[in-house]
This record gives structure tokens, C-alpha cells and sequence, in this order.
């Protein structure tokens, strides 16, 4: 079994087909819709963590390609500014996974991509603008 979040870019084109329940239905993959958005110009934004047997995870994965779907890890849309963040720990008490976490003997504030749902309360109140989200 292989889990991954990916972050899907639809082209208008694509925004009104029924591309999950496809993966659903054709490759028995589960799919957590943990963020979706439609821009006015309907080009669509959605983050989502799939679920399934390695080879029908692949097969899905092809499929979205070939369609036009453009699609990369959620972790390299989610990242800790290092250079920015002071430790101060604002952030860690409002994630709701425990992807922020502090240290308890060098109290610096880690982050684990893999447990994040791009809930985005971080970014919201990080006075130093440490996390960013790049759609």
C-alpha cells in the first residue's frame, strides 16, 4: 500500500470532468480531498492524499498526466523558511496534525510535510513569515 499527497493543477478544460472519481473507480484508489479550489478564470487547485496498491497508484498517476493534470508532492508546495523562523513557537500549538513541533531542549520548531493537511493556520499567524504555502 502507498500513501501520497500530491497537489493536482487543473486546466480549465478539465475543471467539470469527474477525474477522482475515475481514480476511484478504475484504480481502487482512496482519495482525502484536503484542500480544493476553483479560481475565478476556472482553473482548478486540489490537494489531496491517495491511497492504494503501488501498481494502480502508478496507473492513476499516468492517467492524470496524460489528461493534462499537472501534478507534484505536497511537499514541495509546503516548506519552513529556515532563514525566517525565530523558534518562537506561535505556529505549534495551532497545528492541528503535529506537523510543527518544538524541540524541547533546543526549542527550535521542526516541520514534518508528512503530516501536514495545508490547513494553513502556520502561515496565517507566523509573525515571521516562516511557513509559505506555493500553489
Amino acid at each position: 500500500m502507498i500513501s501520497k499527497k500530491v497537489v493536482l493543477h487543473f486546466p480549465r478544460s478539465l475543471v467539470n470532468e469527474p477525474v477522482i472519481c475515475k481514480l476511484v473507480r478504475d484504480w481502487d484508489l482512496e482519495c482525502n480531498i484536503l484542500k480544493a479550489q476553483i479560481s475565478p478564470s476556472e482553473e482548478g487547485l486540489l490537494v489531496l492524499e491517495l491511497k492504494g496498491e503501488e501498481k494502480n497508484f502508478e496507473l492513476g498517476m499516468d492517467f492524470l498526466e496524460e489528461i493534462g493534470l499537472t501534478m507534484q508532492p505536497l511537499s514541495l508546495d509546503i516548506v519552513q523558511n529556515r532563514s525566517r523562523c525565530q523558534d518562537c513557537g506561535v505556529c505549534v500549538p495551532l497545528c492541528p496534525t503535529g506537523a510543527l513541533k518544538t524541540d524541547p531542549v533546543t526549542r527550535k520548531v521542526s516541520f514534518s510535510d508528512s503530516r501536514c493537511v495545508v490547513c494553513e493556520f502556520c502561515v496565517q499567524v507566523c509573525p515571521f513569515k516562516a511557513m509559505e504555502i506555493r500553489f
